[in-house]
């Protein structure tokens, strides 16, 4: 039987001119010997509202992709249109990678895993008792379940839905043990206790600029991470370190979520070491233009 060589995938989400995911895959697929292409479905730059998501599913599908990333806003969105859950999809409530296969929709989840690596890699031996994580949506959720399994002791969970962040709290502590997760109404009632920050909210994107907390509230002994990557320094991570914190962006996050969704869609085992070269490639290009 003849291997499948040729592969369509795209982006599902909004304001992602800037995302390097369709470079990252397609030169990890070039350096298979694959034909690949990598597709951005913008509903910001297409002028589309966000209830289009099932027709640009739609559209996907009859254009004959193998399957496509979901990002910001629709990891959630994205589940009543799906034939069928991972574990890991089934288990977070969010979805970040579909598969196309044999006229059925697959939802998966590889952004917990990207976050887990990015923060076991970048952040090695950082204390982890107490942690504030910002953002409760589909990337939150991700994030929360790997900080939890990073063996973070004590979790504050704020979102400007403090009810999405009650029932996130409620999850987790169902899954890893009771008295590991809270809903917290406000930053300070956390990070002043706290030994790190994570921000996994759009704020802080070019989109979204700005700063997810006060930056009065963040200390030399903090360390601060965000799941943003477009720009790779966020306002955030900045202000971060200009403070002395030791800080870690997104980009890690964006490498290896990018290594489970390229297994899913093409079945071919990524060298994550070279996606994350060519990832550094591709920043120090925008750096210098």
């Amino acid at each position: 039987m003849t291997q499948q060589t040729s592969f369509r995938v795209g982006l599902i989400g909004a304001g992602i001119q800037l995302s390097k995911s369709p470079a990252l895959h397609m030169q990890e697929g070039a350096a298979h010997g694959l034909d690949y292409l990598y597709e951005l479905v913008d509903v910001t730059a297409r002028n589309l509202p966000d209830s289009a998501l099932p027709d640009l599913l739609d559209e996907l599908e009859g254009r004959g992709f193998c399957g496509t990333n979901i990002t910001h806003p629709f990891k959630q969105a994205v589940i009543p249109l799906l034939h069928e859950l991972s574990d890991d999809a089934r288990m977070l409530g969010a979805v970040n990678t579909v598969v196309f296969q044999e006229g059925r929709r697959i939802g998966h989840n590889t952004d917990w895993y990207g976050f887990y690596e990015n923060v076991a890699r970048g952040l090695p031996n950082v204390a982890k008792g107490r942690v504030l994580l910002a953002g409760a949506g589909g990337a939150g959720v991700a994030v929360a379940h790997a900080a939890l399994k990073l063996g973070v002791g004590h979790l504050d969970i704020f979102d400007q839905d403090r009810g999405r962040g009650e029932a996130l709290a409620a999850e987790l502590n169902l899954r890893f043990g009771a008295e590991r997760a809270f809903a917290v109404d406000d930053p300070a009632q956390s990070l002043p206790w706290a030994d790190g920050f994570i921000n996994a909210t759009p704020v802080g994107m070019l989109a979204h600029p700005g700063i997810p907390v006060e930056p009065a509230l963040l200390e030399p002994r903090h360390w601060v991470a965000d799941i943003v990557y477009v720009p790779l320094i966020t306002e955030l991570l900045a202000t971060a370190a200009a403070k002395g914190c030791r800080t870690l962006p997104g980009g890690g996050m964006t490498v290896y979520q990018a290594v489970g969704a390229f297994r899913l869609f093409c079945g071919r085992e990524p060298d994550a070491e070279r996606m994350t070269r060519h990832f550094h490639e591709l920043c120090a290009v925008e750096t210098a233009r």
